[in-house]
């Protein structure tokens, strides 16, 4: 076959090698990577290799979950020592305040004398006011006590419900049975607050002590004239007539008056009886006197209802002498008021507004909620 008649060579078919340069050097070898062509419709430039020298960053080294067993060890010791000060510190102000109120008596020896503080209106659960079950536990924990001989009552309270002053007297007159109980009148023991101090034999109160306040007292609102004027009506179920004596949403009968009239006499006779039995006074003296008036603590005593002008330390050594005492008495408090001193020193603001809140709210309901009677000055 002539040349002209050869096939064209195959477009496969591998290309003649050059030869070797001058001076030995190897040729290159054909299978070395070729480089990459343009892209043939114009797309993104390839992304270059990395250099030979990069290497990926290490990831961050995860911290172990736990301490190890030495460190734990010693945390746990750090966390006791301190631990341990703190109540040691906490049992320290206790006792330094027990010292200061005298309230740690079977520490030390000597006698001792109780107080029992009726301070606020008394009826209240509220701090700042006067339980009368809280009282009454007071009271009982002295009546067992053999050791105290006797009772300081310091009352600081306007009055308040009837009941509940009324099962204070009934306590204290148990304890003035067994034990020498002095009364304390401070800044105001009126009305309930009288009534209390009826149940000790002896009572003393400053000149200007405001006292007194002999009788019952129970208000009732009467809104039916706002509520006709904002069309409200109150629709009333009842079994009797007087059920309701007292709505607010309707005026007072006669009926009702009468019928409430006749309360507030019965509770007014038994303050009286109160105070004739516990002064030993003529009734008709202590009814000239038993209007509501509120009397200083000088008037109180011209008139014989107090035993002696003087203030609490008084009313300590009355409480001596009369027990037959001596050195210096250690005056024993319920314990409820070490749990009021935490309170005041992890917080005891908190409680505070707290309390005052409630105490609105108590007077606001007084005011505007079910009627009750109340020996309460005013």
């Amino acid at each position: 076959m002539s040349e002209e008649q050869k096939p064209p060579s195959e477009p496969n078919e591998p290309l003649p090698t050059a030869p070797p340069p001058q001076g030995g050097a190897p040729a290159p070898s054909q299978t070395a990577p070729q480089q990459a062509s343009q892209p043939v419709w114009g797309g993104p430039p390839p992304v270059p290799p990395p250099p030979s020298s990069w290497a990926p960053p290490a990831p961050p080294a995860i911290p172990p979950l736990l301490p190890p067993r030495r460190d734990r060890a010693a945390l746990a010791v750090v966390l006791f020592v301190f631990g341990g000060l703190f109540v040691v510190f906490l049992a320290f102000l206790l006792l330094a305040y027990g010292a200061v109120r005298g309230e740690s008596p079977r520490l030390s020896g000597g006698p001792r004398i109780g107080v029992v503080e009726v301070k606020g209106e008394i009826g209240g659960g509220a701090r700042g006011n006067v339980d009368a079950e809280d009282t009454l536990k007071v009271v009982k924990r002295f009546l067992d006590d053999g050791d105290m001989k006797a009772v300081v009552v310091r009352i600081d309270s306007p009055g308040g419900a009837v009941s509940p002053s009324q099962e204070i007297y009934d306590e204290l007159i148990k304890l003035a049975e067994k034990k020498k109980v002095v009364c304390s009148m401070g800044n105001m023991a009126a009305s309930g607050g009288f009534y209390v101090a009826m149940a000790c034999p002896h009572i003393i109160a400053e000149p200007g002590t405001l006292t007194g306040s002999i009788g019952v007292i129970s208000m009732f609102p009467n809104v039916k004239g706002l509520a006709d004027r904002f069309n409200l009506k109150m629709e009333t179920i009842k079994s009797g007539k007087l059920k309701d004596a007292g709505n607010p949403f309707r005026d007072m009968t006669a009926e009702d008056r009468a019928y409430w009239q006749s309360l507030i006499d019965q509770v007014y006779a038994q303050f009286l009886a109160a105070v004739v039995e516990g002064r030993e006074l003529p009734e008709e003296q202590v009814r000239k006197i038993a209007d509501g008036r509120v009397l200083t603590g000088q008037q109180a005593y011209e008139l014989g209802l107090i035993d002696e002008l003087g203030n609490f330390n008084d009313a300590v050594d009355a409480a001596k002498e009369k027990a037959g005492l001596t050195g210096e008495p250690k005056l024993v408090y319920p314990p409820e008021e070490r749990t009021r001193f935490l309170e005041d020193l992890l917080g005891g603001a908190v409680h505070s507004v707290a309390d005052a809140v409630r105490i609105e709210l108590h007077r606001e309901a007084k005011a505007v909620g079910a009627p009750g009677l109340y020996y309460l000055a005013h």
